[in-house]
């Protein structure tokens, strides 16, 4: 699982904030964020329902689409791949991730998540 291209993680969101939805129901959500052109959303929605993001079905001439999982489940199946991905490449990996949260309240929160994990309160 990728992480998602800007303009479908702005459609994802709009179909998660109120589903079941239709292009023009999205297209019109999203005016306020940019003009997005009506065949672009549709595109985009496709595009989405090809990958198994999104669910849709028949509502007269148009298409009603729903997200096939929550927001929770993608972020958890990307998070997932993402820790796949590093752990791939061993201590380098890990030490990407350390670097990453070298802020000093991640490493402390990454610490507790570890502690946790290994059952240390």
């Amino acid at each position: 699982m990728s992480h998602l291209g800007e303009l479908e993680q702005v459609v994802m969101e709009a179909v998660w904030a109120h589903p079941p939805s239709t292009v023009r129901e999205i297209a019109d959500r999203m005016r306020g964020d940019a003009d997005r052109a009506y065949t672009t959303v549709m595109t985009t929605l496709d595009r989405l329902h090809r990958k198994g993001l999104l669910r849709r079905e028949k509502d007269g001439l148009a298409w009603r689409y729903d997200a096939a999982m929550s927001r929770a489940e993608h972020e958890r199946l990307v998070a997932d791949a993402l820790a796949s991905a590093l752990l791939a490449h061993g201590d380098a990996g890990l030490a990407a991730l350390v670097d990453a949260s070298a802020d000093g309240a991640l490493l402390d929160r990454l610490e507790a998540l570890i502690a946790a994990r290994r059952g240390h309160p």
